[in-house]
């Protein structure tokens, strides 16, 4: 047997992820950086999951899918962020074979679902401010359900294919992941196999999914801003206008990342401004989202203060 063939067969145990920078000096600023990211990205989502639950007054359609918004970050956050803080501090930045790709797996599922659950967002807010009086009977809780259970199902299934796809696959014997978690393009540089197929699985459901997504939300904010056009009284539109600003600055965020990322011509494809990109929307949206919803929405901050002034008056 030749030694390439013999090289095809080789089980790999582990990878050696190489992190977000070689320079031992910047190690120590990256990892306190980064942990008060994700303490803070832990603390907002989590609260706004409490918050969104318990609060009788943001029991709304709104609301819940906000809750599975902060949900989806926690998560894709929590499967990137705490491996990466324990590499930087370790010398022995490795990631065991099955946790890697579980890590893949999780990822996927959550950063697709944030699409989907975006896209439900917007065409919330256009039922609510185009089809106000059939609002709670069009955003019933069983289509509510739906709208989240339906991107929860098809990331999953997405999500599985390619990690299994990836997995199966041959590997060289090289296992240094050119990066700070194992994504799916730096892993796919390690396969001896042919990607053809696996690069065409990603790149057709990464356009889909962009696309799809960003067609829901464009449809519904074009209807939105026309109805709002429509309007004649000044307080109506500044009220409309509101109740979308928080969105909306989600999801230019999270498009604009995403866009830089997978929709860049492969000549200009570099795996250091993958990681920037990387590190942007693995720990700083999931930290911005709680603060953007927080800071900008008014019922919020209303229930924020609530529970503050409740449980000033708890006995000591």
């Amino acid at each position: 047997m030749a030694w390439k063939d013999k090289q095809n067969l080789t089980v790999l145990k582990e990878f050696i992820l190489m992190g977000i920078t070689d320079h031992p000096e910047l190690q120590a600023t990256f990892f306190g950086v980064f942990l008060i990211i994700y303490a803070v990205s832990v603390v907002g989502n989590l609260g706004m999951i409490v918050l969104t639950k318990m609060d009788p007054r943001l029991q709304t359609p709104m609301y819940f899918f906000l809750r599975h918004l902060a949900f989806i970050d926690l998560g894709y956050s929590t499967a990137v962020g705490p491996k990466m803080l324990v590499n930087i501090v370790t010398k022995q930045k490795t990631i065991p074979f099955h946790w890697c790709a579980a890590q893949l797996a999780f990822f996927i599922l959550f950063i697709i679902s944030e699409l989907f659950i975006l896209s439900a967002m917007a065409y919330d807010r256009y039922v609510a401010i185009c089809n106000p009086l059939l609002y709670t009977v069009i955003m019933s809780p069983r289509v509510c359900w739906v709208l989240v259970a339906v991107p929860y199902l098809y990331s999953a299934f997405l999500s599985l294919i390619t990690t299994i796809k990836i997995f199966i696959s041959s590997f060289c014997g090289y296992n240094v992941i050119s990066h700070f978690y194992c994504d799916s393009l730096p892993l796919m540089t390690l396969l001896c196999s042919s990607t053809h197929d696996i690069e065409l699985i990603i790149l057709i459901f990464s356009v889909f999914n962009l696309v799809s997504s960003l067609l829901v939300v464009l449809v519904s904010y074009i209807r939105i801003l026309l109805a709002i056009l429509r309007m004649n009284s000044a307080e109506g539109r500044h009220k409309a206008f509101s109740t979308c600003g928080s969105h909306l600055t989600v999801v230019v965020v999270l498009y604009g990342t995403l866009f830089f990322m997978y929709v860049q011509p492969k000549s200009s494809h570099s795996f250091d401004s993958d990681k920037m990109a990387s590190v942007f929307y693995t720990l700083i949206i999931p930290m911005l989202n709680p603060l953007i919803y927080s800071l900008r929405n008014k019922e919020v901050k209303v229930a924020l203060h609530r529970i503050w002034k409740n449980l000033s008056k708890l006995p000591r």
